[in-house]
């Protein structure tokens, strides 16, 4: 049975708290709509309102449901091609986005039905289930992982002598953990205190009407989230860029040296890398501006949309599945083995194959 509460896109009242547990809410406490009142303890919701934010639903899972299953067969390559070892940062990007896929599939499944919370079971799966924590938590840790990738390809491009010299493999594992503990801080912090059961029902997103805190809250999530981020991929691969062509010029130059030729498929490899990662940045750059842009507006004007809602939320979901289709299509190694598993690939090659061979033997009886 579906659910009787809007709990997505509800605010209530209940004393000196006010409850906001929609997806946008992590980005920005502002962009929350109004679409359901409160009288007397009894949530009215109209009908068109429920129809839209189940459809809104199901598309959402239709979008994890891909993100997870791309995510899947991108990892299975990536370890297939024996690329896992070499790019450490991105198989655990991938590893990320395939918990934060996996936990909106989940999430969004548990939307569809009504359950009454109750008790620690109760409280615990309003913090980290319907009231979308594991998601967030998720989604945080992976743009901490991005940025990080970031870092370690301008390290490496830049600066390839002190990171060959300084740049251990455990500082890219620490770095690894610290995107992981700087969310879950987050999250607790922000999540378990702020989450209570009444009546049942799951209120996952309680701050008191503090407005400084508030300011402050909307602040660091635009900073730490979308602006910083945002700063270090354009500054990182405008510096990469710029070595990358100074390097093909001095290349260019020296293409009948020896050294240049072994070093191509190295070479070729790293730019495919750098080309992958700087699609990936835009996605994110594309996909996140208009709920944070919509956020702002709404906060600074009070404006209230709920078109303005479900569009921009569901374009930062999408980003969940835009990733794995980027590996699949513009990285290499991915590509390759995920071309193999194509079975009717495999058969237009066979039969290549056998026509080449029986040309071959065609020819050699002629010359007989």
């Amino acid at each position: 049975m579906c659910s009787k509460h809007s709990d997505n896109k509800t605010r209530f009242i209940y004393g000196d708290m006010t409850e906001d547990s929609s997806p946008a809410s992590h980005l920005s406490v502002a962009m929350t709509t109004n679409v359901a009142q409160t009288t007397g303890g009894n949530t009215m919701t109209s009908s068109s309102q429920r129809g839209i934010e189940f459809y809104f639903r199901c598309a959402v899972i239709v979008v994890a449901l891909v993100a997870t299953a791309a995510n899947g067969l991108v990892l299975y390559a990536l370890f297939a091609s024996k690329q896992h070892k070499k790019l450490i940062v991105i198989v655990h990007q991938i590893i990320v986005e395939l918990f934060t896929s996996s936990a909106t599939l989940l999430i969004y499944f548990l939307k569809f039905f009504y359950i009454y919370f109750t008790g620690s079971v109760g409280y615990w799966l309003c913090a980290l289930l319907y009231g979308e924590g594991l998601l967030w938590l998720g989604n945080s840790a992976s743009i901490f992982s991005l940025t990080i990738i970031t870092i370690e390809r301008y390290l490496k491009i830049v600066y390839p002598v002190w990171s060959k010299n300084k740049l251990k493999i455990w500082m890219i594992y620490s770095a690894m953990a610290f995107a992981w503990i700087i969310s879950v801080i987050a999250f607790v912090g922000e999540r378990f205190p702020h989450s209570i059961v009444i009546n049942g029902v799951c209120l996952a997103f309680v701050t008191l009407n503090n407005y400084p805190a508030m300011v402050t809250i909307i602040i660091y999530k635009y900073l730490a989230y979308y602006v910083i981020p945002i700063f270090i991929f354009v500054f990182c691969y405008w510096r990469i860029l710029l070595v990358v062509r100074r390097q093909a010029r001095v290349m260019a130059g020296h293409s009948a040296a020896a050294s240049s030729a072994a070093q191509a498929p190295s070479n070729q490899i790293q730019t495919n890398v750098i080309k992958t990662m700087i699609l990936v940045c835009a996605l994110f750059t594309i996909s996140w501006t208009p709920i944070n842009v919509c956020g702002a507006i709404a906060y600074i004007y009070q404006v209230e949309s709920e078109v303005m809602y479900y569009v921009t939320t569901f374009i930062a979901f999408s980003y969940l599945c835009t990733n794995p289709f980027v590996y699949a299509t513009k990285f290499n190694p991915v590509k390759e083995v995920l071309l193999r598993m194509i079975p009717c690939k495999k058969t237009s090659e066979g039969n290549a194959g056998t026509g080449t061979g029986q040309a071959a033997t065609n020819r050699t009886k002629r010359t007989k």
